[in-house]
């Protein structure tokens, strides 16, 4: 029953549609940290839940289909969202089923972060579940982010590095979504510089006009970049939700991982690859000895 006393603060509300870390570092859970660390009010539909750690995903258990159907109703109806992240998506059937409901909600405003493969190199959804994406989600799609991974896989093409970021963009870009980001955090280590490349359409005079930008910033020395993606798309998906435009949106939230590395670089959580420290903002980290930043 809604309280009859009208409702007079808001705050943007993110709906991520993901897979489940156990680990905490990744998917929804990184997801709603960081929603929550900026600001916005985070809800979640779950995919797929994951048996993973900081050593890699051990077992994936897909969620049945009527069951992200109803989550997704249950939020939408109530309390509806003014953006949806989307990241783990393990099987052509769940793209479909997520892709029918967001256009039943006649959800608009979708941040997807094609998620096919782990960082542990774990598959997350195959060819056929990437397929479905192009056909079913791209088109809806105000901003997809993958990585040179993703970007190669989608493409069916190999992507060496930046110099091929604006061609694999626009052609991503013709696929249907609004705008597309690659991410540049996969270049070799001897890259100490990583670059990631913003492709969108605008209007301008009624005409539509297609904009790039590249964001170009120093690799983070850690090895704790766990769920780095998955935070990145995140934040991007709150920036916008909270109405900054999409270029402002990208370059906050690059800021904010970029941040998020740094401060998590010496925690120790787990005997592999950590995650960055997401609420760097309110529990600042730091050496044994050093003052804290």
């Amino acid at each position: 029953m809604r309280s009859p006393h009208p409702t007079s603060v808001q705050i943007p509300k993110v709906l991520t549609i993901a897979g489940s870390d156990s680990g905490g570092g990744a998917g929804l859970q990184a997801d709603l940290k960081v929603i929550t660390a900026l600001g916005g009010f985070g809800m979640s539909v779950i995919t797929a839940i994951t048996a993973q750690n900081t050593l890699g995903v051990t077992r994936i258990q897909d969620v049945d289909l009527d069951v992200v159907e109803a989550q997704m109703d249950a939020v939408l109806l109530d309390i509806g969202a003014d953006i949806v992240k989307i990241g783990m998506l393990a099987s052509p059937e769940i793209v479909h089923t997520v892709a029918q409901s967001l256009r039943r909600h006649g959800i608009k405003r979708i941040v997807l972060d094609p998620v096919l493969r782990a960082t542990s190199g774990a598959s997350l959804g195959g060819d056929d579940t990437a397929q479905a994406m192009i056909a079913e989600l791209f088109p809806m799609a105000t901003l997809i982010t993958p990585n040179m991974d993703e970007a190669a896989l989608l493409l069916g093409h190999d992507i060496t590095g930046a110099n091929d970021f604006q061609l694999a963009a626009q052609e991503l870009l013709e696929m249907g979504p609004q705008a597309v980001l690659i991410k540049g955090g996969h270049l070799d280590a001897t890259h100490t510089q990583i670059t990631d490349f913003l492709l969108w359409k605008t209007l301008e005079d009624g005409l539509e006009v297609i904009q790039s930008k590249a964001f170009k910033h120093n690799r983070v020395d850690t090895l704790n970049t766990h769920g780095t993606g998955c935070s990145l798309a995140s934040a991007i998906a709150t920036y916008l939700a909270d109405g900054h435009d999409l270029s402002h949106a990208v370059a906050k939230a690059i800021a904010y991982v970029e941040a998020g590395l740094e401060a998590g670089r010496f925690l120790s959580i787990g005997e592999g690859p950590g995650p960055l420290w997401h609420m760097h903002d309110f529990y600042p980290t730091a050496l044994p000895g050093e003052p804290k930043s």
